[in-house]
């Protein structure tokens, strides 16, 4: 058969069931194949980027790798911030550019460019992807697919490349789909020792002051049942880092909160004081721990991760566990199967004192809506959607801080490499692997416009996506920034900034849209979302923020994870 016809079988038989793409000429060849000859749906984005986030979120709630494809050129130099997120965030994704013919190629020649819109993607993509392919041969195609989407899923889930030239497109391959080659898997890790199993065991039941810090990997692995057979067992109080939010559910008692730099205040002093740190699948970067790592270091840490240089990396003294996470779970519980282990009475008091001395809903004093109040209505009164997204951004660490997430919920945000813009095509993504479930979009107003073009993507596949723009009028975040560093000289932020009226933008799309500028309008609003006409349609509310409405708490940079600002200030000026 046609090797493009042979690519769009293959990415079925892999139950892959959405691409999401922009057309360019060196792609056109894969896209009519996927379009005759399978049920695949095409998702023709406005935007490379776009494609690329999509797939993200797609591969992160299905497991099931993301598909984007782009042209050569800039097609393909802009599905690179994209690819970027899936490989920080480990999210599954096989990324398929068509390049120009092979006569068409540089080669070795001296100059920059023979074909019109050739690059060297690869070279570009090499350090953000676990690996990309430079098709040569026809006959290679088939085993190309199969490493890419093995290497795309097994142990920590990432991005793969595919650059496959045009004339290649349409060569003779053989009419059977190959699906896998009999190359053994490079990803599988030895069985977890049960001498540490026993001393963590020894370690959890004398703490005093034990927590468990969950991360990514919990969620890369599927592994929220066991983390949950984990938690009922070792009765540990557990704080989540960003991209764990939606690992335990909000009314689950042993949850205490968002750790970070901007986390609950009472949550990140639980992690400063805490005698025992088990960690799952985080990576203890500086977001997560602070500048300080001395006084990080200073007590018992169990560090479980599948990648080896994560552990002991900037958090030194860790005692390592070289694990996928739900391995371990599963070990562990095996392991301790006739243990009894003593819930930390006196520890859990303590931290729900905390919580109770530093609500979330005070941090914030100017004027008009509060927002982490706007999360706790929102997510109380949108139990039908299936999962919540951010963009970057204050909105996001509101989101963060207060939203109620129930077991199932998901929560998508772009982290390691905290991309604006992702959030409106990763919901297009989300919504999608969920079979066209609803979703919540919370986004900015400098976010927002990043990608806007995607509204008409919205529209176009009648996606129940729920956008809520928190307009602050300026971008927020960088703006506390200037408020720190340089005494409110807002360049870029206030100054020679701008945002529309995104009510009336969403109306141009023939998008529902309405405004609120007073807490008194939250709830009728956020019923609004989803009563009469606009159940399972896409809707916009445009939620006004005073502009100098600043995200606390945060963390003073310089000083410990449990001093944080506004009551402590940095003593240095932070650089991540």
């Amino acid at each position: 058969m046609k090797a493009s016809d042979y690519i769009a079988k293959y990415l079925e038989a892999k139950n892959v069931k959405h691409v999401f793409e922009l057309s360019g000429g060196m792609i056109t060849h894969i896209l009519d194949s996927i379009s005759l000859k399978t049920s695949i749906k095409i998702i023709t984005v406005h935007h490379e980027q776009s494609a690329s986030f999509a797939a993200d979120a797609y591969g992160r709630i299905t497991g099931v790798p993301g598909v984007a494809l782009a042209t050569s050129g800039p097609g393909a130099t802009n599905l690179l911030t994209g690819i970027g997120s899936c490989y920080f965030d480990s999210s599954p994704a096989v990324f398929i550019t068509g390049q120009v013919n092979r006569h068409e190629q540089k080669g070795d020649r001296n100059i920059r460019q023979l074909g019109f819109q050739e690059t060297d993607i690869i070279a570009m993509a090499r350090p953000i992807t676990k690996a990309c392919f430079k098709v040569e041969n026809g006959d290679d195609i088939p085993a190309t697919l199969i490493s890419a989407f093995k290497i795309a899923t097994e142990g920590r889930p990432g991005p793969v490349l595919i650059d496959i030239p045009m004339d290649l497109q349409r060569v003779a391959l053989p009419d059977e789909i190959i699906l896998e080659n009999g190359t053994p898997s490079t990803g599988k890790l030895p069985p977890v020792d049960k001498n540490q199993l026993s001393k963590l065991t020894a370690d959890i039941q004398k703490a005093k002051r034990p927590l468990l810090l969950v991360g990514r990997g919990v969620k890369a692995a599927f592994a929220d049942v066991e983390l949950l057979k984990f938690i009922e067992k070792t009765n540990l109080p557990v704080v989540s880092s960003l991209l764990a939010l939606d690992a335990v559910p909000y009314n689950l008692p042993a949850r205490v909160g968002f750790i970070g730099s901007y986390g609950n205040r009472w949550a990140n002093i639980a992690l400063g004081e805490c005698d025992l740190l088990i960690v799952a699948g985080s990576r203890l970067d500086i977001r997560q721990t602070g500048a300080d790592t001395k006084y990080f270091e200073n007590r018992l840490i169990y560090h479980i991760d599948c990648e080896e240089g994560e552990i002991n990396n900037r958090v030194k003294g860790c005692i390592p566990i070289l694990a996928d996470v739900k391995q371990f779970f599963n070990a562990f519980i095996s392991h301790n199967q006739t243990t009894s282990f003593q819930a930390p009475v006196e520890w859990n008091g303590y931290i729900a004192a905390l919580k109770q001395k530093w609500p979330d809903t005070k941090e914030v004093t100017t004027p008009g809506i509060n927002p982490n109040l706007f999360m706790h209505l929102l997510s109380g009164l949108s139990q039908e959607t299936s999962a919540y997204l951010t963009d970057v951004g204050c909105h996001q660490m509101w989101a963060a801080q207060s939203l109620e997430l129930s077991a199932g919920q998901s929560f998508l945000t772009s982290a390691g490499m905290g991309a604006m813009g992702f959030g409106l095509p990763a919901a297009i993504g989300a919504s999608f692997a969920a079979n066209k479930a609803p979703v919540v979009l919370i986004s900015g107003d400098g976010s927002l416009q990043i990608n806007i073009q995607e509204l008409q993507t919205l529209f176009r596949n009648e996606l129940p996506v729920k956008i809520i723009v928190m307009n602050n009028r300026n971008l927020g975040m960088i703006r506390q920034f200037q408020d720190s560093y340089f005494e409110s000289r807002y360049q870029s932020t206030f100054w020679g900034y701008s945002a529309p009226d995104f009510a009336k933008v969403a109306e141009a799309y023939n998008i529902s849209a309405k405004t609120i500028t007073e807490e008194s309008e939250i709830n009728d609003a956020v019923k609004w979302l989803w009563e009469g006409e606009n159940n399972g349609k896409p809707v916009l509310l445009q939620v006004m923020i005073d502009p100098h409405t600043n995200t606390y708490p945060k963390l003073a940079f310089g000083k410990p994870i449990t001093e944080m600002e506004p009551f402590s200030k940095p003593i240095d000026m932070e650089g991540t």
